[in-house]
């Protein structure tokens, strides 16, 4: 058999809040406008969850532009 890969957790909006250590209410506001600044998968009528791997992978783009940028200067 093959090998068992790692379950990619769904997280709700306050558990993404609290690994980017801001409100719920920023994490909401991220995920609903035209322009998504958030991945987000829209599960039912106001309910939101968000990919742990896309999570992740958004702060590690957030953290390069940040370098980048600081690099520029």
């Amino acid at each position: 058999m093959g090998q068992v890969q790692a379950i990619d957790q769904l997280l709700t909006a306050e558990e993404v809040a609290a690994m980017l250590g801001v409100s719920t209410d920023w994490v909401w506001d991220h995920s609903s406008r035209r322009q998504l600044y958030l991945p987000v998968i829209p599960v039912s009528d106001g309910v939101l969850r968000y990919r742990q791997s896309q999570i992740e992978a958004f702060i590690a783009e957030r953290e390069a532009a940040g370098r980048l940028r600081r690099e520029r200067r």
